[in-house]
């Protein structure tokens, strides 16, 4: 197989490093400073945005439930709703002591990030629509930076 040595990510490394990719850090430049491949990063990214601190705490291997334990129910405790956070053993995360607010928390963030990415679409449709007012009505067509003919 291969020679290389598999490395274990603390929950709270992953949590920093996602946390640089959420405030706009370039995903290569951070994979190349830690030495992590870019795909991981991505995994670690989009299990963020899904389930928050929580999806950053999967367990390695195939999911209880899944194609291998013949239920044929395509379930997986594992894969709750993104609004619900699930724990290790595939409870949800309500379920558990305090889990309520760890609840609550991981859907704070999972709006807050949605907001952030509103008001960047609302920012950008704002300046376009102040370039197309500014543009003077005249009644020439708009010069194009593309050729004409090929």
């Amino acid at each position: 197989m291969s020679d290389q040595v598999q490395r274990a990510f603390s929950t709270e490394f992953k949590e920093r490093t996602v946390l640089r990719l959420e405030g706009g850090e370039r995903l290569a430049a951070v994979a190349d400073e830690l030495g992590i491949r870019r795909k991981l990063l991505y995994q670690w990214r989009h299990a963020y945005r899904r389930q928050g601190i929580a999806g950053l705490n999967r367990k390695r291997g195939p999911k209880p439930g899944g194609k291998g334990s013949g239920k044929g129910s395509g379930f997986s405790p594992g894969r709750g709703s993104p609004g619900l956070p699930s724990g290790p053993d595939g409870a949800p995360a309500a379920a558990r002591p305090g889990g309520e607010l760890a609840q609550a928390k991981a859907r704070i963030a999972e709006l807050e990030r949605v907001i952030g990415r509103q008001q960047v679409d609302l920012d950008f449709f704002r300046k376009a629509l102040r370039l197309t007012d500014a543009a003077p009505q005249s009644g020439i067509a708009p010069t194009s930076t593309r050729r004409s003919k090929p």
